[in-house]
């Protein structure tokens, strides 16, 4: 096994190791029960310290990859582990501030009217059967007609997050390596964590990522690549459709999958770009329309590639088996509807017009947040922790950049969700210009 793990292992650090040892159990060449060999014959074996991998033992045992006792000495586990996750240590407990700017989450004074849509549907709405198709056919149709690419499979999930969580547990396996954004949405790292991914960060900049640096690392062999096409939550950056061809043909044939989050949909304020348009068996699209036709419907369409889908669904059988048809009738009517579909647009222009409201007040200050589209701001500071204690002083609160990245960031920020801030920009500018120090560049 030394041998092995030495013959695999192209780094001889703590994370290279850890990395090799996961990619060896996810392929199988090492399997659950078997014993490692010690930290000091390993070490040696390596012409590394034992400490290096004593570090690397601690990142397996935090992913639930190994387990250690006195007996047995140190053996591969067979479950997955638990991670206290980045995702709580984003501020988003309500009533706290005066003005909350850290949820992310849309303003519902500009949510299309619910009780309308429910007046619509209640008279005709047909009694479901437990043997029904889990998804609406008008619905689907309807999402057939707006997707950016033919989808050869469509189903609904409960939210966009719900998505994401049943493609990482069924397409993700301890030891995968897995392209992600950096910075990205703490909730996807979280899941990719806790799943045992060996996480490769990407940098993001106002054009999305760049497929010189994912080229330079198909050679770990991913199996998939997380990407937000619009609005990227935290920085609001947006896929080109200059880097979606040049991603396509890097990625054409190669056997990985790419999970494009829409989360923001219909109000992002960005034009759909897909990689799909180029490559849609290797695609799955999840569109939520949280933001844009509410929250409480928790619901998002996933289409694209049929056989990961095709997976995802049969697992959910074993579970809840479909979203509710009454909130699909819902979302249905929403979508047919010229109301509700005005209502979506005002929205998109509103938050578009906020976010450069407090974009250009923050310029007056010499603040320059990074270019992008959405609900949010990603902010430079020169210390986001102390950056969100001030703010907080004031009654403002706001998220801080620390959990969104995963490799530590030359700059640190601050994600503000400008979508709910409705007036008073000067005064919230002159506030986050007072917290965020002398950093004042936009480099994501």
């Amino acid at each position: 096994m030394i041998d092995l793990i030495k013959e695999t292992t192209d780094e001889p650090t703590a994370s290279g190791i850890a990395m090799a040892v996961g990619s060896l159990v996810s392929s199988g060449f090492i399997q659950p029960g078997q014993q490692l060999p010690t930290i000091r014959s390993l070490a040696s074996h390596l012409g590394v310290s034992p400490n290096t991998v004593s570090e690397a033992w601690r990142i397996l045992r935090a992913h639930a990859v190994i387990t250690t006792d006195r007996r047995r000495g140190t053996t591969i586990r067979s479950t997955k582990g638990n991670l206290d996750g980045r995702y709580w240590r984003v501020p988003v407990t309500s009533g706290v501030f005066e003005i909350d700017l850290s949820t992310g989450t849309p303003d519902a004074s500009l949510l299309p009217d619910l009780g309308a849509a429910l007046k619509r549907i209640h008279l005709n709405l047909p009694v479901s059967s437990y043997l029904d198709a889990p998804v609406v056919p008008e619905l689907e149709a309807e999402l057939r007609r707006r997707w950016p690419f033919e989808p050869e499979a469509v189903t609904i999930v409960d939210g966009a997050q719900d998505g994401l969580d049943r493609i990482v547990s069924s397409l993700i396996h301890v030891g995968d390596a897995v392209l992600i954004e950096d910075p990205s949405f703490p909730p996807l790292i979280d899941m990719l964590e806790l799943a045992g991914a060996r996480l490769i960060p990407i940098p993001v900049d106002e054009d999305g990522l760049d497929p010189d640096r994912v080229r330079s690392h198909l050679s770990k062999n991913p199996v998939a690549l997380f990407i937000q096409p619009r609005a990227h939550n935290p920085t609001g950056a947006c896929l080109s459709r200059e880097r979606s061809t040049a991603l396509a043909e890097i990625l054409e044939g190669r056997p990985i999958t790419v999970i494009e989050d829409d989360h923001s949909g219909s109000v992002s304020g960005a034009t759909v770009v897909s990689i799909g348009t180029h490559i849609p068996d290797q695609v799955i699209r999840l569109r939520s329309f949280s933001k844009s036709h509410g929250p409480d419907l928790r619901i998002a369409a996933m289409a694209g590639a049929a056989a990961p889908i095709s997976t995802i669904v049969s697992r959910r059988r074993l579970g809840p088996a479909w979203t509710s048809r009454l909130i699909q009738h819902l979302l249905l009517s929403m979508l047919t509807d010229p109301e509700s579909e005005a209502r979506v647009a005002g929205a998109e222009a509103e938050y578009t017009r906020r976010r450069e409201s407090l974009s250009r007040a923050l310029g007056s200050h010499g603040i320059v947040p990074a270019a992008g589209m959405g609900l949010n701001l990603w902010i430079p500071v020169t210390d986001d922790q102390a950056a969100v204690w001030a703010l907080a002083a004031h009654g403002i609160g706001v998220a801080p950049g620390e959990p969104f990245t995963i490799k530590r960031p030359d700059v640190s920020h601050i994600r503000v969700t400008s979508g709910i801030l409705d007036h008073d920009f000067e005064r919230i500018a002159d506030l986050i210009a007072s917290a965020a120090g002398p950093q004042r560049h936009g480099a994501i």
